[in-house]
């Protein structure tokens, strides 16, 4: 088994949806708690996978607590974002919720039980804040995944759009730190198999964001064949032995 495959099955066995959670017992209400968690942290919690909430009470100090998560949602419709970025994929709420029961139950609570409950985003409640690393280092692509892998995250999955929204939010972030050392493009769990791009995960790609600058170079690449992300949201196709920032979510 050549080191590709093997990496690849490796993180198929683990599931790259590990999160770095916090909870944080002062109350506040959902908008003070985004603020709070965007200033100190990266945003308000999300969860892809129930496999995500499971591993919650690893990382948030022993057990799951009653608190606001990054659930919103549009009054003038039902559909459920993460404060983030991006919709829904995954939801646990808990019987018979959403219920909207007072008519303006536009965000979202996690319960002991790890289940989700609409509620008023006016009252104040702990809330659940998540860690996006930006790792300084440069690295190959499969030393960058590795060194998320070694640290129990991932890189910046491409079926979830909340983590890229995340993860160029934080990007844009950590030039003021990194300053002019870093480097244009982030490392993303996008590479070239066979005859196709595909996600490190096994999932298929539905929409692509390839950016134009480069031209088509990423339909049959002969040596480029690691997918980065750009400033602007958009992806290239980069030599796999390239030294690259990245960030692990």
């Amino acid at each position: 088994m050549d080191r590709i495959t093997a990496l690849i099955l490796f993180c198929i066995a683990v599931n790259g949806d590990i999160r770095t959670h916090i909870y944080i017992s002062k109350r506040l209400n959902w908008n003070d708690a985004q603020a709070y968690c965007r200033q100190h942290h990266t945003d308000l919690s999300y969860f892809n996978s129930q496999s995500e909430i499971d591993k919650l009470p690893k990382d948030a100090g022993g057990r799951i607590s009653y608190g606001w998560i990054g659930l919103q949602r549009d009054p003038n419709n039902t559909a459920w974002m993460w404060s983030g970025g991006g919709h829904v994929t995954y939801a646990n709420w808990a019987n018979g919720q959403p219920d909207n029961f007072w008519g303006d139950e536009n965000n979202g609570l996690m319960t002991e039980k790890g289940e989700w409950h609409d509620s008023n985003g006016m009252f104040d409640d702990p809330f659940y804040c998540i860690n996006v690393t930006v790792v300084e280092e440069k690295m190959s692509w499969e030393d960058a995944l590795s060194h998320c892998r070694e640290k129990q995250t991932d890189l910046p999955s491409l079926t979830s759009k909340t983590d890229l929204l995340l993860a160029q939010s934080e990007y844009t972030q950590s030039t003021q730190v990194l300053k002019h050392n870093h480097t244009e493009q982030l490392w993303i769990s996008l590479r070239f198999l066979g005859d196709r791009w595909m996600c490190v995960n096994g999932d298929p790609l539905e929409d692509e964001a390839w950016s134009q600058a480069r031209g088509q170079d990423h339909q049959c690449p002969i040596r480029k064949r690691c997918g980065a992300l750009t400033k602007e949201g958009l992806w290239e196709n980069w030599d796999c032995e390239d030294k690259l920032n990245f960030i692990c979510v």
